[in-house]
């Protein structure tokens, strides 16, 4: 009997044991957590890969997970190879890969020999590791180097920090620019032999100038921007080119350093330029700023008593930027042929008083907020010590001033006994839809001929359209049914060229640009 109760005994053990799931996955949800967001490679050149680059994965969860699929993201395609968690695969996908809770995975990726020839004329080769798919889909970055450049970043120091710059008070990761770099030569003198990349704050110090020559590539990693500190100088020397395959080729062009098409026009990318307030005779010529936070920082001097512009802009085009395109306190600006389309607030905004001098320039946003506008005035600032600064000048003249909202033009005014605007032979989208500014002072556009001076006030899109070409693709040249076409000033354009360096020719058009015949693009 007692050898029946044993036998009986292992038969229930072994048949309980049998049908035991020790590790039940579940399919993740998206909730991995990863070393890097980016993984950065070396540059490599023609017919030679990279060193071997290692991406942790650590799932944090108190469940055991089934990750559906590990992907590169341009498939068989891609340049990239990768081993995730000992398996070795070339451009093929890892399927149900199996992690324990609280554990962690490694992959490995290495770039093939044939990467250089993927982009030719590109210094970025970039793929992704997608992990998932659907909603639950998760990626980290792969950024190759596949082309020479001069790399601008903070160094790291001896106790195992990095370099820092002070910036209103706070420390932040950055440097100032050397004249004598082991590695770039002279920082101070940037051509076009070669991208420049820009990681963290980039400082040009008092008694300083940068020079940036025409044709000049400048590109900004996340969060980097370009400061010219106190007694500081830029120099933006772009050219217009002759070549007609190539019409940017001597402009000097800012972006950040994400190149593939997804990237060509989303704002954000980058911090902005920014002219501190003490710097000096700066000029930007032939040039195009695109895709950051604030195209151009501009902190004045002292307003009434500075005797030179704070900057000096020709043939300058600003675009898609997710605050400001301009955005200028107590500054003094002359500018001609100035485009700006396309800020998540202003296009332009003038605050804090200052002197401003704006001619046959465009202003347009079609930002899909009610906040955005293309041009801002504005004489103060809440808790400021002064709250008010004088506005000693701000003139626009055969300017364009557009976009999707009702109302692009706005004056926002505290009292004081300096405060001058004029805008001349310039259309202005201003549709007073409820009547708000019937009766206010400062838009009496048919009566204040000593603010207005025959001005095209546009009250809906059809009525004094500007007709820009493609404003999605910023190309915004006027067409020849235009409402400013014929309409500018001929006292502020005669002898002059507009922005693609064409001579205008009476009777002169309103903006940046001469009309032209095009179909729709």
């Amino acid at each position: 009997m007692r050898n029946l109760l044993f036998l009986f005994f292992i038969i229930s053990a072994i048949s309980l044991t049998s049908c035991r799931n020790d590790f039940e996955f579940k399919p993740s949800s998206g909730g991995l957590e990863f070393s890097r967001d980016t993984v950065y490679f070396d540059t490599v050149f023609s017919n030679i890969g990279s060193s071997t680059y290692t991406l942790k994965v650590y799932n944090r969860s108190n469940e055991d997970i089934s990750i559906p699929s590990i992907r590169l993201g341009k498939g068989l395609d891609s340049k990239y190879r990768m081993t995730v968690d000992g398996i070795v695969g070339n451009n093929r996908i890892f399927e149900n890969v199996e992690m324990l809770a609280k554990d962690s995975m490694y992959i490995f990726i290495e770039v093939t020999a044939d990467v250089a020839a993927a982009n030719p004329t590109d210094f970025l080769y970039t793929d992704q590791i997608l992990f998932g798919q659907g909603t639950s889909e998760q990626k980290v970055e792969l950024v190759t180097l596949i082309q020479d450049a001069y790399f601008l970043y903070p160094q790291r120091l001896d106790n195992g920090m990095y370099e820092n710059i002070n910036i209103g008070g706070r420390l932040e990761r950055g440097f100032v620019l050397d004249e004598n770099d082991p590695i770039n030569g002279n920082e101070y003198i940037w051509n076009n032999s070669k991208p420049y990349v820009i990681y963290g704050y980039a400082a040009v110090p008092a008694n300083k100038t940068l020079v940036v020559e025409a044709g000049a590539r400048i590109h900004f990693h996340a969060e980097s921007s370009l400061i010219i500190g106190d007694q500081g100088t830029i120099k933006v020397n772009g050219g217009i080119s002759n070549n007609s395959d190539n019409p940017l080729e001597s402009h000097v062009i800012f972006q950040g350093d994400r190149l593939e098409p997804l990237y060509e026009d989303v704002p954000g990318q980058w911090g902005a330029i920014w002219l501190t307030e003490g710097s000096k005779n700066n000029e930007f010529t032939n040039c195009i700023i695109k895709n950051g936070v604030v195209g151009l920082l501009i902190d004045g001097n002292t307003g009434l008593n500075n005797p030179e512009a704070d900057v000096k802009l020709k043939n300058v085009q600003i675009y898609d930027h997710s605050n400001f395109g301009i955005l200028a306190r107590t500054a003094y600006i002359k500018a001609e042929n100035v485009v700006i389309n396309s800020a998540g607030q202003f296009a332009l905004a003038c605050s804090y008083g200052g002197k401003y001098n704006f001619n046959h320039s465009t202003f347009n946003n079609n930002w899909a907020s009610s906040r955005q506008l293309s041009v801002y005035l504005n004489n103060y600032i809440e808790g400021a010590d002064p709250e008010v600064q004088p506005m000693e000048e701000a003139t626009f003249t055969n300017c364009i001033i557009y976009g999707s909202n009702q109302i692009q033009m706005l004056i926002d005014k505290v009292d004081h006994p300096i405060f001058n605007y004029k805008f001349d032979h310039c259309l202005i989208k201003f549709n007073n839809i409820n009547n708000v500014y019937t009766n206010n002072e400062l838009y009496q556009f048919a009566t204040d001929t000593a603010h207005y001076v025959n001005c095209i006030i546009a009250t809906n899109n059809s009525v004094a359209n500007p007709k820009f070409l493609n404003v999605i693709k910023n190309k915004l040249i006027i067409g020849v049914d235009s409402a400013a076409k014929g309409q500018a000033n001929p006292l502020f354009a005669q002898g002059t060229f507009d922005i693609s360096g064409i001579q205008r020719l009476n009777p002169y058009d309103m903006g940046a640009y001469n009309y032209s015949i095009f179909e729709e693009d």
